[in-house]
């Protein structure tokens, strides 16, 4: 849930400005579609936690017409299993230089890095931060990232972020 002080930030014109031209919305799964913790199951191997309401609200912000993609620095069976459920049409993983992913789905595409907006939580990040038209962190991103993003989520990574920027990209284009 938004609170009225993220709501309120949310809303600012800027923002609101930001928010209507974004027709992609690229994602780090580390740290920001999950809490960042990996465990290890006997019979799976690595694993991650992912919560089903940034699930919904990314399932949602694609039916109203905006794409969705992914960038992580690691590769896992969990990770390429939740990103094929969701349907992400770009995904990049093992690679820890995003720039040169979000150059391939700014090709792939056609969008202008306006029309573009990333959420990230650590260093390797902040290259693809510094190139969007709309950037979101979590509150437990490291500094050196807070203070290059546009907003910070009141909600953390794995526990409804997600959902709350696709959300708001939703609604400042026009959606309920």
């Amino acid at each position: 849930m938004i609170t009225a002080v993220a709501s309120k930030l949310l809303e600012t014109p800027d923002i609101q400005a930001r928010l209507k031209k974004i027709k992609i919305l690229i994602l780090d799964i580390d740290g920001v579609m999950t809490d960042g913790r990996i465990f290890w199951l006997e019979s799976q191997g690595w694993t991650r936690y992912f919560h089903i309401k940034d699930g919904y609200g990314l399932k949602l912000l694609m039916k109203s017409g905006v794409q969705v993609a992914v960038i992580s620095g690691g590769d896992s069976k969990d990770v390429r299993q939740r990103v094929e459920f969701l349907k992400i049409q770009h995904v990049f993983l093992g690679d820890e230089e995003k720039i040169k992913a979000f150059e391939k789905i700014r090709q792939a595409t056609g969008f202008q890095a306006d029309e573009m907006a990333f959420m990230g939580d650590d260093l390797f990040d902040i290259p693809v931060i510094e190139r969007v038209g709309f950037s979101a962190t979590v509150p437990h991103a490291v500094d050196q990232v807070k203070v290059k993003v546009h907003y910070i989520t009141e909600s953390h990574g794995g526990w409804g972020a997600v959902r709350e920027v696709a959300d708001a990209i939703r609604r400042a284009r026009g959606g309920e």
